[in-house]
């Protein structure tokens, strides 16, 4: 069965580009539900499912429903209404926070709130906003700091927080969802507890505007000095973007410009083939090691919405030449060795994510015919028992026995927008969050989102 699914895969590729369009479309949404179908038979209720074995497992010692709210945008972006439906009843009727459990603030952030919050874009349904209120009411107790960095862990039930030690992204990627859950409620606090977060790591950055990768969030000393884009850091510089983007504060985008200029000027190492971002030190600039890790992919994505097409272009080509290489990327790469440091993929969408951000801002259909390649891939050698599972190593392609919450989230929800390009959503009207939930930029207005979130106040 398996060895059909990529061979009628392959033969897509001779068909007309916009048949190709529609059959890729159609089998990702395919592969969605046939997925969704088995998390729902062998896993629902819990956070992973075990595709090999038809089991579970959760990231705590209970299940906080990450995988059924993270789901939840991309049934809506592919027309799912009843599964969607399905969540949305759940969210109301049987879904409760009040959990003795310490969950890890970053995380439960991206997934959760970011998904109730836009479920309640979608529904209106004052109950889902509850739920996002009260979410968000107990992650503000992680904030309660001596630097307004919020701790690595917070009880969802008690408030009590641990883990003084966190990395840049886990210290200050917060403004996005919660400025988006301050312009529901019209209450600042979120957000301005998020953006004193951002503040305190961007006011412990060098006279180079870097800032390092491991901070203390009681001392505010830094533990690492490290500067890097990739894993630990990525989702920092994602949030100060995005941020400006949608509620237009200034300082976010002041903030952005600096520390992205810095980034390009002491961390991206240019070849006539490629182009890499190392790891610096942030006081020095001096190079560190020569690594990039597959989260590093992300960048492309962001440069397109900061207008730096052609930049974005050349980290991308980059990045699909080691895709070509071994058929597909592996978590930690040394680029100036050429060697391979960890060898797992986990599903990760940062390759395909950049390559429909690259579609959608240039209509180069090349991007599609990479991205063509990402999905035959990942077809082949990550399609197993009743879903889909990452590989231990991309060498010799053997399985895991773990499908990643995200996998549902942004993974297929990238493969269905770059083979959909009449979905309705694009990067000019939409900003999505780093878990992929689209936010419709028109519908946060200026002066509204200024009183509401606090901005300029």
């Amino acid at each position: 069965m398996k060895k059909c699914i990529v061979a009628a895969a392959a033969m897509i590729a001779y068909l007309p580009m916009k048949a190709q369009q529609a059959e890729l479309s159609l089998s990702v949404k395919q592969e969605f539900i046939r997925s969704w179908d088995a998390y729902k038979r062998y896993a629902w209720g819990h956070d992973v499912l075990l595709p090999q074995t038809k089991t579970y497992t959760d990231w705590y010692e209970q299940p906080i429903r990450i995988s059924q709210i993270d789901a939840y945008s991309t049934m809506k972006v592919m027309g799912l209404q009843k599964q969607a439906r399905d969540i949305e009843k759940f969210v109301t009727d049987s879904c409760n926070f009040d959990i003795d459990v310490y969950v890890k603030t970053f995380d439960v952030n991206n997934r959760v709130l970011g998904g109730l919050l836009y479920m309640y874009s979608c529904t209106h349904q004052p109950k889902i906003l509850e739920r996002a209120r009260d979410f968000g009411d107990r992650l503000l107790k992680a904030f309660r700091s001596p630097t307004g960095i919020p701790y690595y862990w917070v009880n969802l039930k008690t408030g009590k927080v641990k883990g003084e030690k966190v990395n840049t992204a886990e210290a200050a990627a917060y403004t996005l969802e919660m400025g988006i859950l301050s312009y529901y409620t019209k209450d600042p606090k979120y957000y301005q507890a998020a953006r004193k977060a951002t503040e305190a790591i961007y006011g412990r950055r060098s006279a180079l505007n870097l800032t390092g990768n491991i901070i203390n969030n009681e001392t505010g000393d830094w533990l690492e000095t490290i500067s890097c884009i990739g894993a630990g850091g990525s989702a920092y510089y994602e949030s100060m973007l995005k941020t400006w983007l949608l509620f237009k504060d200034e300082a976010l985008k002041e903030m952005w410009e600096k520390t992205i200029t810095a980034v390009h000027q002491y961390n991206a190492e240019e070849s006539d083939t490629a182009i890499w971002y190392r790891r610096t030190d942030m006081y020095s600039g001096e190079t560190k090691n020569t690594t990039a890790t597959g989260y590093d992919a992300f960048l492309p994505a962001l440069l397109c919405i900061d207008n730096d097409a052609e930049q974005a272009a050349r980290v991308h080509r980059t990045w699909n030449n080691l895709w070509k290489q071994y058929g597909m990327i592996p978590m930690i790469y040394d680029f100036r060795r050429q060697h391979i440091t960890a060898a797992a993929y986990d599903l990760n969408p940062e390759i395909i994510e950049s390559a429909w951000y690259l579609y959608d801002y240039t209509k180069d259909t090349a991007y599609q015919q990479m991205g063509r390649q990402y999905y035959s891939d990942i077809l082949q050698y990550c399609r197993a028992g009743a879903a889909f599972t990452g590989v231990m190593d991309i060498r010799s392609k053997q399985q895991q026995n773990k499908m990643p919450v995200y996998f549902f989230a942004t993974t297929m929800k990238y493969l269905y927008l770059l083979f959909t390009p009449d979905s309705g959503l694009n990067t000019l009207d939409y900003v999505f969050t780093a878990e992929g939930n689209p936010f419709k930029t028109d519908e946060f207005k200026a002066a509204e989102t200024a009183r509401r979130l606090g901005i300029n106040q």
